[in-house]
């Protein structure tokens, strides 16, 4: 018996009836022989880390500038983050972690350089020409942008997958319907547990960041009374002495463990009283079953809002997005006034697919550090190389 053949039997026989079988998989568009050593999951997370647009999220902005500082999160280091997370919360929720884990790798792949700001430019480039949505593009990168294999386009991952990066919701993702992906019915638990994991990654990187970087202070959470009695209780535990990196880092601990004990219990309540038996009924089930409890939901909620107002919108903050919209919203107007100077593959397939969409995966598929490059070529032309 081949490696994959025992490791599918083990997710029968120990995980939960409602969990995600790699053996029952919807499949792939383009059919493949099945691997000797890895399950469709464990594949498709394989190949979502080798592909090129998983290794310029390391280059992507992810709230604060890549060049800010040499401690921030990057895109990458945030999609990792969120990977370790909904491993913990579908182990511990007896899920399918290998399709969570490959869920949650990919489930940035659709975002632009620059963040929340990129984001913001090019859907007002594309207002008049079907819009922009990153999971929507995220799904377009491994569909179809993507070269990897000579018989088909993009990465050809399971249904699952794919399902998963399509439907990804959180407080600032809100997923577009799409009529190849059941738009009316719930996604996969596993989905479900990046969705929140996701959330829990960017709740206490953003504030980690934000400290670290000393756009507030740790007398500012006084703005988040939960927050702060963390960190005073903290403070007490380790005692006098002690360097504010230390209380901060202890602290961030107690705040994730408070986000993901949270999750878990309140989760598994739900699954619980849902009665649901298996993927099917998850599907089937209106609303989530994989989330936090009402009173922690409203918590994050005082979070979030304090992070909006004393980070987010930061005077230092605002001046490089503002820049960041710029520059991708006047270098996106360049390649529309000199389509010629787009890659040649990229011309060939404008005449396939229209130029907006085209310039809109080019410059998607951009980090922070080409698209400056790009634009310093297309505005200083003095500069030769």
């Amino acid at each position: 018996m081949f490696l994959r053949e025992k490791l599918e039997e083990l997710e029968l026989a120990n995980l939960a009836s409602y969990a995600a079988k790699s053996r029952d998989s919807k499949g792939r568009v383009h059919e493949v022989k099945p691997d000797l050593l890895r399950p469709d999951f464990q594949r498709d997370r394989d190949r979502v880390i080798h592909c090129t647009a998983f290794r310029k999220l390391e280059f992507k902005t992810q709230v604060f500038h890549t060049h800010a500082s040499d401690f921030n999160r990057s895109r990458l280091t945030h999609t990792m983050e969120v990977a370790q997370i909904a491993r913990t919360l579908a182990k511990a929720l007896n899920l399918n972690s290998d399709l969570a884990e490959a869920i949650a790798l990919a489930h940035d792949l659709g975002h632009t350089p620059f963040g929340h700001a990129g984001e913001d430019a090019m859907q007002l480039c594309m207002k008049e020409h079907g819009g922009f949505e990153h999971n929507l593009q995220g799904l377009r990168v491994v569909e179809l942008l993507e070269e990897r294999y000579p018989d088909f386009p993009g990465l050809n991952l399971t249904y699952e997958v794919r399902e998963g990066i399509i439907k990804h919701h959180t407080e600032y993702d809100a997923p577009k319907p799409h009529l190849g992906y059941n738009p009316g019915k719930s996604p996969s638990l596993e989905s479900q547990a990046v969705d929140l994991a996701d959330e829990i990654a960017y709740n206490n990187a953003d504030l980690d960041d934000s400290l670290e970087m000393g756009m507030i202070t740790v007398d500012d959470l006084r703005g988040v009374e939960w927050v702060r009695e963390v960190f005073d209780e903290t403070r007490a535990i380790l005692g006098e002495g002690k360097s504010d990196r230390a209380l901060k880092y202890r602290a961030l601990a107690k705040l994730y463990d408070l986000h993901v004990h949270d999750a878990l219990h309140e989760s598994a309540r739900r699954i619980e009283a849902s009665g649901v038996k298996s993927p099917e009924d998850v599907n089937n089930h209106q609303g989530r079953l994989v989330s936090f409890s009402a009173d922690f939901s409203e918590r994050i909620g005082e979070l979030q809002k304090f992070m909006l107002e004393r980070v987010y919108l930061h005077p230092r903050n605002m001046v490089y997005t503002n820049k960041a919209r710029k520059f991708l919203r006047e270098l996106f107007e360049h390649y529309l006034m000199n389509p010629r100077q787009l890659p040649w593959k990229h011309q060939e397939r404008a005449e396939r697919e229209g130029l907006h969409q085209v310039i809109c995966d080019y410059i998607q598929g951009m980090t922070d550090r080409f698209l400056m490059q790009q634009y310093r070529d297309a505005f200083l032309p003095d500069v030769v190389h």
